[in-house]
């Protein structure tokens, strides 16, 4: 009897334990049901990042190589971070566009991608010891290669190229920009707040936003309250924490008014996606930006028009672009103005990167 009584007794707890279970699951289906939440108003917004730019060859580059010195044939003659190419990502339509910032020897903001001068240009050192004046007089396409160095196809035609931050923003026209800093002292956020100001620039009220590392971020918040800055630490720390405590209907303090990567192929191991997660994001003041992840761990943009189609039709976040030549005019076709042959070689390009992967 005893031994009846105790098994008996085990098959009760065991189906409590299934029933208990089963009740969890369906109120935290329900609780993340992308179904059930309000559809998002608007539409995804595209960052073009560098504006228009030579995209690098990856199977050419490794994690610490200047992306210059091996980059795909090219299609355009945009040069990436030079006003031409931020007008020209703003012409085709991108919403927000990411330039590299750096403080120069005379106290200007420089737009440039990275530290140092020496990969992309004819120069040496670094940016901050440069005046603006000798920054001008660097040939920006100096380092650009597609064969290992046996050519160089942009000599000569980046003289003068890099620009001021007032004549980026003139070029950004009605554009959003997202300011990286490239340096890592934090008093560049200290210059850079100064140079927007002497521009007439003010970011929360043009919606801008600054990326950088947390010391940056903090002297950004200090200067412009309310605007959108973040560190991949913090971008990082948020994107980790939902992913765990999501499932549960909670949003992470890290998440608090901060950034949430979504990588385009794990968009699913984020509770309530889309709609869900992004209701729970803009009731924290948050901004959810769709990467691309790199086979090094790095996260990018997109750079083939068909991964438009896996960011679903609802959300209405950013997603970050790679190559804007061809992703940008693929979801906004009316401001295309691309030449047939620039068309073409765009297709061709696309085709050997899709073979290359």
């Amino acid at each position: 009897m005893r031994q009846g009584t105790g098994t008996a007794q085990v098959k009760r707890w065991l189906r409590y334990l299934a029933f208990a279970l089963a009740l969890a699951f369906l109120v935290l289906t329900v609780v993340n049901a992308s179904w059930l939440a309000p559809e998002p108003k608007g539409a995804v917004k595209l960052i073009a990042h560098r504006g228009i730019h030579q995209l690098p060859d990856r199977a050419a580059n490794g994690r610490e190589t200047c992306a210059a010195g091996g980059i795909e044939p090219p299609v355009h003659d945009y040069l990436g971070n030079t006003a031409r190419s931020i007008a020209r990502a703003a012409k085709l339509g991108a919403h927000v566009i990411a330039i590299g910032v750096a403080s120069t020897a005379d106290g200007e903001i420089a737009v440039f991608d990275g530290p140092m001068v020496d990969c992309r240009t004819n120069g040496t050192g670094k940016v901050r010891d440069l005046t603006m004046a000798q920054l001008k007089a660097l040939d920006a396409g100096y380092g650009y290669t597609i064969d290992g160095g046996r050519t160089y196809p942009f000599r000569g035609e980046g003289v003068g190229a890099i620009p001021t931050l007032a004549e980026a923003i003139r070029a950004a026209r009605r554009a959003r920009l997202l300011y990286d800093f490239t340096g890592a002292d934090p008093a560049e956020a200290d210059r850079l707040a100064a140079a927007l100001r002497k521009a007439g620039r003010d970011p929360v009220a043009a919606r801008d936003g600054f990326r950088g590392d947390p010391a940056h971020v903090a002297r950004i918040a200090e200067h412009f309250p309310g605007a959108w800055a973040f560190s991949e630490e913090s971008a990082a720390a948020c994107s980790a924490a939902y992913r765990t405590w999501g499932w549960f209907g909670l949003v992470p303090e890290a998440c608090e008014n901060g950034t949430l990567l979504v990588p385009l192929d794990r968009q699913w191991t984020f509770a309530g996606w889309p709609n869900r997660l992004i209701a729970r994001m803009e009731e924290a003041g948050a901004h959810v930006v769709i990467v691309t992840p790199h086979e090094d761990g790095r996260l990018g943009g997109l750079d083939l028009p068909e991964q438009l189609g896996e960011i679903p039709a609802s959300f209405n976040g950013y997603a970050m672009v790679e190559d804007g030549f061809t992703v940008i005019p693929a979801l906004i076709n009316r401001f295309d103005d691309r030449s047939q042959a620039e068309i073409d070689a765009a297709q061709a390009a696309l085709q050997r990167r899709r073979e290359s992967r």
